[in-house]
């Protein structure tokens, strides 16, 4: 990354770290809403770190270098530069509310991201609960945006952006905006409903930066009075300030729920079906809770 995009990334940042994330913590004491508690705050700092350990080397043996690759094959446009990062911006939230889209529709990718979901509380230390593994894969979902011909660097510096953006929405300090940002914007009160266990609000609200993706492929709910979000996830944590088990308590399910059956395709199922999906309906997705939901 250049030392230009470093800079303005630090710029960003350091208004998240230094000001923001404290006064959150005064603010909720203050109004006694006790939004914070030192366990949870530091089991957040802790999967962070370890997903930045992970992410600074595949972003660069991953990221990078299969990315360049790609690039290599790319159209060429002659694009002005406002319509160039314009496009861009909006070409990689979409390709993001594709990757969260897919981590809660596919239960290999959600034993993934459930670390992200599974703290109670709800603060801005709750955007840097990383998923520890997703470096994995996700930069493998940037390859046609470099195929048409934007810079590898300069999609991960844009993601990068987005992702700062994101952090400041979880928080339980602002409720709602004005009725256009609302309509276009991720906001709190979106991301709110995003992280509720509520069966209402359960796999709604996937976007990072733009909410028009939800209102167009149908998983956009408002957050409303009467019923709060319980945040968390449906099935609590045994053990969940364990370093390693708050990592991969989703994989020992997936385990259990295949000595269940001894068919192969079964096994599939609960591998790559919604989490939630049973081959007895023992357990369900949250589609079914909802469909139940609303009858």
């Amino acid at each position: 990354m250049s030392e230009l995009h470093k800079q303005i990334l630090l710029l960003l940042s350091l208004p998240v770290y230094l000001v923001i994330i404290p006064l959150e913590i005064l603010l909720s004491n203050f109004r006694q809403q006790k939004y914070y508690s030192w366990k949870e705050t530091w089991m957040n700092i802790y999967l962070n770190l370890v997903n930045t350990g992970i992410d600074a080397i595949l972003r660069l043996f991953v990221g990078l270098v299969v990315l360049n690759f790609f690039f290599k094959y790319h159209l060429t446009f002659n694009w002005n530069p406002i319509v160039y990062w314009s496009i861009l911006l909006i070409a990689e939230d979409l390709t993001f509310w594709t990757i969260h889209y897919i981590d809660h529709s596919v239960r290999l990718f959600w034993a993934v991201h459930i670390t992200h979901h599974s703290s109670p509380e709800y603060n801005l230390s709750t955007g840097f609960r990383s998923s520890v593994l997703m470096p994995v894969y996700k930069y493998f979902y940037f390859i046609p945006l470099v195929l048409v011909g934007f810079r590898p660097l300069d999609v991960i510096f844009m993601y990068s952006i987005t992702q700062i953006y994101g952090i400041l929405v979880h928080t339980q300090a602002i409720k709602k905006l004005p009725r256009w940002i609302e309509f276009i914007f991720v906001t709190p009160s979106h991301h709110r409903v995003h992280h509720a266990s509520n069966i209402r609000y359960l796999d709604r609200n996937m976007g990072m930066l733009f909410i028009i993706w939800d209102r167009i492929f149908g998983t956009f709910t408002e957050e409303i009075d009467e019923e709060p979000p319980h945040y968390g996830i449906t099935k609590p944590v045994e053990k969940p300030y364990h370093p390693l088990y708050i990592i991969t308590h989703e994989w020992k399910d997936i385990a259990h729920d295949f000595h269940k059956t001894n068919s192969l395709k079964t096994k599939l199922k609960y591998l790559f079906n919604p989490p939630g999906w049973s081959h007895d309906g023992s357990t369900k997705t949250s589609k079914q809770l909802q469909k139940e939901y609303y009858k």
